[in-house]
């Protein structure tokens, strides 16, 4: 039996695990991302962690091929290289996977988050059996990992589906990124949270706009109606420029359920210039939050 170790870094909290060649987790801890801590020093609390979870899961070190890392984008994975990630403030031109061989003795690969999600998927989730799909994450950001082929679309450096930063509505304003109106500032979990603050005018969490939605206010209905057809929107580019069989959609907000995919599935139906590509199935991910570390260990069973 091989092993790999996966760890998935996120703006609140960092996920590590070693998965097997089956793609079953054996051990598994989350700890949070500390902002207040340097990049190095949250690095260097990772890598003990990965030791940590070796040791728990009674898995011998040479059993493991090596670790992959799921980050969030911009970065350069050819030259493992955290770039510029908005969640990640501080997180500027960071050489991660220099800095974990220094403290492992493991290879490591450096992967795009919603790339490795996408894999994930594929290997053992809702793209099992699709060669020509994407995966798209509505949470706190929005970017898609897209398989072409039965490969992974890369690009030059590994931010291939961005999709966060296309524009698709700009009547809802600017975006952090400077542009006016992005997928992720329409959509994304933190957006829906401060769109409908500004509506109702007190803080609400995302799953509470959700919950007014379901109560049927109205200007929030309005707004959660705007925003499916805008993820329609995302889907129906993506469909039209990859000619894909299958859109995978995962992340927090996608846990709001049927009435999401219900929406999306039926502007796919309407707008897709295809008409085979208007059959294009929209389906809920499998994984869950299990995505992230398990497709990034498998950036060393893909290989």
């Amino acid at each position: 039996m091989q092993y790999s170790m996966g760890v998935d870094i996120g703006g609140t909290k960092i996920a590590i695990a070693i998965v097997s060649e089956y793609g079953n987790i054996i051990e598994k801890n989350i700890i949070q991302t500390d902002h207040s801590k340097t990049p190095e020093q949250m690095i260097s609390i990772i890598c003990g962690e990965i030791k940590k979870v070796v040791s728990e899961s009674g898995v011998q070190l040479e059993e493991i091929k090596g670790v992959g890392v799921g980050a969030p984008g911009p970065l350069d994975s050819e030259n493992g290289r955290i770039i510029c990630p908005p969640n990640l403030k501080s997180w500027i031109d960071i050489p991660i996977v220099q800095l974990m061989k220094q403290e492992l003795a493991l290879p490591v690969l450096l992967e795009n988050d919603a790339n490795v999600a996408a894999l994930a998927e594929k290997w053992i989730g809702a793209g099992l059996g699709s060669n020509n799909f994407a995966y798209m994450t509505v949470s706190t950001g929005v970017g898609a990992g897209i398989i072409v082929d039965g490969n992974l679309l890369r690009g030059i450096k590994g931010n291939a589906g961005d999709i966060g930063h296309t524009v698709v509505d700009p009547s809802f304003g600017q975006c952090s990124c400077g542009q006016y109106g992005c997928l992720e500032s329409i959509a994304s979990g933190t957006a829906i949270a401060e769109h409908g603050t500004k509506i109702i005018g007190r803080e609400l969490s995302t799953k509470e706009v959700f919950e007014l939605y379901s109560e049927g206010e109205e200007k929030i209905v309005d707004l959660i109606e705007r925003i499916f057809r805008v993820l329609g929107v995302a889907c129906v580019s993506m469909i039209n420029t990859f000619d894909l069989e299958k859109i995978v959609i995962g992340g927090g907000v996608s846990e709001v359920g049927e009435v999401l995919f219900n929406a999306v599935q039926s502007y796919v139906g309407k707008y897709a210039l295809n008409p085979v590509g208007r059959q294009t199935k929209v389906v809920p991910a499998k994984l869950g939050q299990s995505a992230g570390v398990i497709g990034a260990a498998d950036l060393w069973f893909f290989r």
